[in-house]
């Protein structure tokens, strides 16, 4: 076993994992933290995006001892309490999911796109999205939804 000390949703957590122990693992089995979804165990489906130190990473092929002394935020840490983030509201509002499996991801690497890029045009986008797969929308309503959450965060919407 290995002490493991990093920082989940803004909160310190130490825990003790097993060396091959995956990051996705460590958040759903461990930390309950189960709105990370594991979709392909590959990196190919993107259901597992989160963020480590701000930058997009699939969790299912990052292990947890590599997120020592890191900042990972999961879908979760997005909300203020109850308080929704502007894209999971947009998501919601313009009907950016179906059976919403793929819809932490999209989220997270989203938000990721709207932390460097205020005002992306769909193409960007649609690029920023390009490694998460949603089986359900067609993706025309998650660009919608990540486009009227970049008009909220700039204070347009």
């Amino acid at each position: 076993m290995t002490r493991l000390s990093l920082t989940v949703n803004g909160r310190a957590t130490d825990v003790d994992v097993e060396p091959q122990t995956l990051l996705v693992e460590l958040l759903r089995d461990r930390l309950q933290l189960t709105g990370t979804h594991v979709g392909c165990d590959t990196s190919q489906c993107g259901a597992c995006t989160v963020q480590v130190d701000g930058r997009a990473v699939k969790s299912c092929t990052m292990l947890a001892v590599q997120a020592a002394g890191r900042s990972v935020t999961t879908i979760e840490g997005l909300a203020q309490g109850e308080r929704l983030h502007p894209l999971q509201d947009a998501f919601v509002a313009c009907h950016g999911l179906q059976c919403g499996f793929c819809t932490p991801g999209m989220i997270m690497a989203a938000n990721c796109l709207l932390s460097q890029n205020k005002a992306p045009s769909d193409d960007e986008v649609a690029h920023a999205l390009e490694g998460n797969l949603c089986r359900c929308t067609g993706y025309v309503n998650i660009v919608a939804a990540v486009q009227t959450a970049a008009k909220t965060l700039r204070g347009e919407g």
